[in-house]
């Protein structure tokens, strides 16, 4: 994609701080540090988000933020890491990229709250959901 940034830091014509390459994954820090190493992994390739990336190449990915978190634990004395991707903007994508968000936490020293807030939503059945998912599998 011609306006993407993330093809843009592929093809070299925007600098990043890589972290990791090879022929189909890049990882460079993402340039609004969350946390001290937040780091992005991508696939080289153009998709618009993990619905659409093929599942090796999805395997892939994930095997390089695997590494990229282990390395952040080993490397910059991070307590815990979160992964996370965001899939279209109302789950806050905000780059139209497939990538993964690999954030290096610390104890007592980051301000990042990701909380699941249980809203009791008495009127949904969980059975009734469950097979809707498994209609589509």
């Amino acid at each position: 994609m011609e306006d993407c940034i993330f093809c843009k830091i592929v093809r070299g014509e925007i600098p990043c701080y890589k972290v990791y390459e090879d022929d189909e994954v890049l990882a460079f820090l993402d340039i609004s540090q969350t946390t001290k190493g937040h780091t992005l992994v991508i696939p080289k390739e153009h998709f618009q988000n993990m619905l659409y990336c093929p599942k090796d190449l999805l395997a892939k990915v994930m095997g390089v933020a695997q590494h990229i978190a282990q390395a952040q634990v080993a490397s910059l004395g991070a307590n815990g890491v979160n992964v996370l991707i965001n899939t279209n903007e109302v789950a806050g994508q905000t780059v139209m990229h497939f990538h993964v968000h690999v954030i290096p936490r610390y104890s007592g020293e980051d301000c990042l709250r990701l909380e699941f807030l249980s809203n009791k939503i008495d009127h949904l059945s969980l059975p009734a959901i469950a097979d809707e998912i498994i209609k589509k599998l």
